[in-house]
């Protein structure tokens, strides 16, 4: 398939963690299933994600997407299967792994300071590491300015730059995404692409973002994963072959993103017309 040129991007800045020779994640034949009827969110879902690549995951709605995410930080156990990060089996969440939700998940009784500054404090940073770091994050997110205003004085968009700023904040190893612009309009929505992009730029991490838009996961992923209808399995993975550091716009009228997006779509079509198996 054609592969479009891009230029080089100087400021590209890797992470100061020394980078794992193997897979930074992996989801070895996972299962979860829920009481009540919902039946089996996930069977047998296998996948590895590289250390410092962007993992796109992409399926039908109730495919067990976020069920995978909560599975991998920890916040749920599997039925059978383990996942392992840099090696270690996850029994419980790790602070070297840190997750961004779709409804930004902040405190809305705190400030934007205070909210960027919570991962710190709770990991028991010293106080000037706290005001050093919260300082170079609300800068590098574009709230300067606003670090005394509370979360519902804030549009949208500015809320998530907060989510993103407290999990950059805490130099996670790994990053876990949500769908976390799935509630933004679709202009901030672009945006807030483009800022992703450019935080991933300054500060490489193992970035796990789980959406529904096609268009996103080829904007931001090194590879895109395909999953099926629920029972969740991973399908197929896909490169996107788009190089990096990447325009929105240009990777839109590239021969590369047409090319892809319709794969893609003619791969999930099948499986979101085919609805959950039954329980």
């Amino acid at each position: 398939m054609v592969q479009d040129k891009a230029r080089v991007d100087p400021g590209a800045i890797p992470g100061p963690e020394a980078v794992p020779a193997g897979p930074r994640i992996v989801v070895e034949r996972v299962s979860k299933s829920f009481r009540q009827g919902a039946g089996a969110a996930l069977q047998e879902c296998t996948l590895e994600v590289r250390p410092n690549e962007v993992l796109c995951v992409i399926g039908p709605s109730g495919c067990g997407k976020t069920t995978l995410l909560r599975i991998i930080d920890g916040l749920s156990r599997p039925d059978s299967g383990r996942v392992l990060v840099d090696g270690t089996e996850i029994v419980a969440p790790r602070r070297d792994v840190a997750m961004v939700f779709q409804h930004f998940g902040l405190f809305p009784w705190k400030t934007v300071y205070d909210n960027v500054a919570y991962g710190l404090r709770v990991r028991r940073r010293l106080d000037q590491e706290v005001r050093t770091t919260v300082a170079r994050y609300i800068e590098l997110v574009g709230l300067m300015g606003f670090e005394r205003h509370y979360p519902y004085q804030l549009s949208g968009g500015m809320q998530q730059r907060v989510g993103l700023a407290r999990a950059f904040a805490v130099n996670p190893g790994a990053l876990l995404m949500d769908e976390p612009f799935g509630a933004l309009d679709a202009q901030t929505r672009e945006v807030m692409q483009e800022e992703l992009l450019r935080l991933w730029r300054i500060q490489r991490k193992t970035l796990v973002f789980v959406t529904h838009s096609i268009d996103e996961a080829i904007i931001l992923g090194d590879r895109v994963a395909l999953m099926t209808h629920r029972p969740g399995r991973i399908k197929e993975l896909l490169d996107v072959d788009i190089p990096r550091p990447r325009d929105p716009e240009a990777v839109r009228a590239s021969s590369r993103y047409g090319v892809l997006r319709r794969y893609i779509w003619n791969q999930l079509r099948p499986e979101v017309t085919a609805g959950p198996a039954p329980s």
